[in-house]
Formats: C-alpha cells, structure tokens, sequence
C-alpha cells in the first residue's frame, strides 16, 4: 500500500510540478529582462511583488478549500457542480479583498521606507494587477476542481498557454514601457490561462457550471476550510513581504538581491507543493487514520526527497543562474553568499506545507494557521529590527 500511495501522489504531483515551473520559467524570464532594463525597475516588482503575492495567494487558499468537497466526486464529476457553484462565493469575497489590497501598494511602499527611484517606477503598474488578481477570482477555481476530480494532467495546459503568452508579451513590451507593460502582459496570460483550464473543466463536467442560487449552509462549509487555508498563506507571504519591505529599507541593491533569490526558490518550493497539493484529494479519500497517516507520510518523503536533489544542482550551478538575472556586482555577491539558506529555508517550508495540506484534507486547515502564525510571527520580529540596523 506505501508503494502504491507513493506512485499515486507521484504520479498526480508530476504535472502540478511542470505546470508550476512553466510558471516560473515566464516568472524568471520577467525577473531578469527587469533586472537587465533597470536594477530600480526590479526592486519595484519584488516590492509590488511584496503585496501581491499574498493576495494572490489568499485567493489561491479559498479555491484550494474546495478539494476535500469535490473529491468524493471523482467517479461522477458533474455530481461536483453545486460545490463548484458554492465555493465561488468565498472565493470572489477574497478576491475583492486582495484587489484593494494591492490597489494600495504605493501608499504601502511609501510607508515602507522604499527609496524614490523604486517608487518612481511603479506608476499604473499596482492598478494594472487590480484587474489581475479581479480575474483570477472571477475563474472559479477550475484548476483545484480538475486536481481534486483527478485530472491534475490537465492543468499544464493552462499553464503552457498562459507562459507562451506571458513570455513573448514580457520580451516585446518591457524593454520599451517597463512595469506597465508588465502588468499587460499578467493580465492577458491569466485571462489566457483561466479560458484554458475553464474549458478543460467544462468538458469532464459535461456543461458548464453556471449560476445557482447560493447556499449559505453549504457556502459555510466550504468556508470553513477555504479561509482557514486561505489564512494560512495569507500569514506567510504577507511576512514573506514584509521581509522584502526589511530589504528595500536597506538599499535598492538589497531589494533586487531578495528578487532575484525569490526567482531561484520557487522551483524548489515547487517541488514540495506539488506533492502537498497532489495529496489532498488522496487524504480527503483516505478510509481511517492510519491511511491517512500513510498518505501524508508518503507525500512527506517525496517532498524532502525532491527538494534536496533540486537544492544540490541549484548550488552547484548557482552562479551562471545568477548571473541571467543580474550584472550588477553587488546583488550578484548578495545572492550567491544566500544560496544556501535558501535551500535550507526551501526543505523547511517545503515540510510545512505537505502537513498543512494533509489538514486541510482533512478539513481541519484552522490546525495549519495556528502554527503558520507562530512562525511567521517570530520570522517578522526578527526581520524588522534588522532592516532598523
């Protein structure tokens, strides 16, 4: 059964993790075409970035708490849709949230200490990913309802079409507009993205979701579980920002270093949520606490194990991968002396997730948030007082 459990979640994490690193692949190619235009355009990202991210992925929480509802669903995939009707709810909720949000980030980095040149680059940029982050709640999800339904193949699709987009938009209007070519370019490729896996999901429902009337019992269940997740990531990358704010407010150099390692740790983080979040459908189907024990411990061996032999070749090949991203000696330098902590910081984070998920599965992601908050609590309080150094 171990062996089994292992090839499962394998084979499910196998293309979460190509659709991820498609991602990234469009999110390095971005970093270092900022970082070749301007070393203050790139600090301006990572601090816009700063804010966006946990939007984004508070967002991404509220869709992910639908999965343990949608998997007993996997052998009658339109008995799915009412959840789906449901869960756009929280969703939508969340994402008006996270679009004002990042509708205030030059107040936010002003207030953060950015230096002048970092705030002169941002102009339309933060009120152009307003409509990104609007779009990305309006999709309701289709890629967390094909991974719960067991057609986790299905999402590299979407994700091959949103980065051919997203790549060529980025090469042909950055070196000439600058961010807000950037913000263009995110908006067309998740627009792209989202009609992508909307279709893929129609099809294995058999129609479309459509509109229903809400179901507040219902709404509330899923809610349950979707803010709780939705909390937890929240807590992280909002810390994770604020230790980005701690940069910037030691120099712009500092800012573009946090970047550009920022880019280097997302296919290592990549490796762990893959795994993490192939394991939930398999948890929410788990028959008794020993099977899911089982789950989790399979998925957990498989998240240390890809993250280690992904953390050895990013050290060993580090510094021509740094070397894409910037020519600026003083980031290069910053970056290269941190790579180590990063695979370190990677494998621990990496571990946390796999069990947050596996809770969430469960249907019990308010466990996750507690702990999330502690550590990312001390991580903040240590942060802080640094930058002020």
């Amino acid at each position: 059964m171990p062996l089994l459990q292992h090839r499962a979640i394998a084979a499910a994490a196998a293309p979460l993790f190509l659709s991820m690193t498609v991602n990234q692949v469009a999110g390095l190619v971005t970093t270092a075409v900022l970082g070749r235009r301007a070393t203050a355009a790139l600090a301006a990202y990572a601090v816009t970035a700063a804010v966006l991210n946990p939007a984004f992925t508070a967002i991404t929480g509220a869709l992910r708490g639908m999965a343990p509802f949608v998997a007993p669903h996997r052998e009658h995939p339109p008995g799915a849709i009412p959840v789906l009707r449901d869960a756009r709810w929280p969703a939508l909720s969340v994402a008006t949230l996270a679009a004002a949000a990042v509708a205030c980030v030059p107040i936010v980095a002003s207030l953060g200490g950015a230096p002048p040149e970092v705030l002169a680059e941002l102009g339309i940029f933060p009120y152009l990913l307003v409509v990104h982050v609007l779009l990305y709640g309006l999709g309701g999800g289709a890629n967390a309802a094909l991974i719960a339904l067991g057609h986790s193949r299905q999402v590299i699709w979407a994700s091959l079409a949103g980065a051919a987009v997203s790549i060529v938009l980025v090469v042909i209007l950055v070196p000439r507009i600058g961010l807000p070519g950037l913000g263009c370019s995110m908006i067309v490729a998740g627009a792209t993205a989202l009609a992508v896996s909307n279709l893929r999901l129609r099809r294995l429902l058999g129609g479309r979701v459509g509109t229903g009337r809400p179901r507040p019992a219902e709404i509330m269940k899923l809610a349950r579980v979707g803010i709780p997740l939705s909390g937890t990531l929240l807590i992280k990358f909002a810390v994770l920002g604020v230790v980005t704010y701690a940069a910037v407010r030691t120099g712009t150099r500092e800012a573009a270093a946090h970047a550009v390692l920022y880019a280097l740790m997302g296919p290592l983080m990549f490796v762990s949520l893959s795994v993490a979040q192939a394991s939930v459908p398999e948890v929410a189907r788990a028959q008794g606490a020993r099977e899911v024990r089982s789950v989790t411990g399979a998925a957990l061996a498989l998240a240390v194990t890809g993250v280690a032999a992904g953390g050895g070749l990013l050290l060993a090949f580090r510094y021509p991968l740094v070397t894409v991203f910037t020519s600026d000696d003083g980031v290069r330098t910053t970056v290269l002396g941190l790579a180590w902590l990063m695979v370190v910081m990677a494998a621990v984070d990496g571990s946390q997730a796999v069990m947050a998920f596996g809770l969430a599965g469960l249907k019990r992601s308010s466990w996750s948030l507690g702990s999330v908050a502690t550590g990312y609590g001390m991580l903040t309080m240590a942060a802080v007082p640094a930058a002020a150094t």
